[in-house]
């Protein structure tokens, strides 16, 4: 089931979100979190830690590839493909880098500062 207006929840709620479906995923194959864990090859705390959202990728994938769902990384993220007429202009160019954005005037943009001990958030319009 598709998350409702994902665009309000925070990165942490979607973390927590996704966390929570990869424990659905273990209950249905009836799989303990200790067994899990152990073949996988982490401890059963990192596990935890993972479906409350606060995992590294490397430990979702691993998770997804033992629970046999590995396909899901291709659908997070689906491969993108040039169109033929995009291929033909590059001419066997790759893209290594985005070209400056071009937003508009009244878009609102989070700018995010870290110092050494703390994020400071500020609204600024482009």
């Amino acid at each position: 089931m598709p998350i409702n207006n994902i665009y309000a929840m925070t990165d942490e709620g979607i973390a927590q979100e996704l966390g929570s479906r990869i424990e659905q995923m273990r209950l249905e194959a009836n799989i303990s979190q200790e067994q899990l864990a152990e073949e996988v090859g982490i401890t059963r705390k990192t596990y935890r830690n993972l479906i409350n959202g606060n995992g590294k990728f490397q430990w979702v994938i691993a998770v997804l590839r033992a629970l046999k769902q590995l396909q899901l990384v291709d659908e997070f993220i689906p491969e993108k493909t040039y169109s033929p007429m995009a291929l033909l202009k590059q001419q066997g160019k790759k893209r290594k880098r985005a070209s400056a954005s071009s937003r508009s005037a009244s878009t609102d943009v989070t700018k995010t500062h870290l110092t050494r001990h703390s994020v400071i958030k500020e609204e600024d319009k482009w």
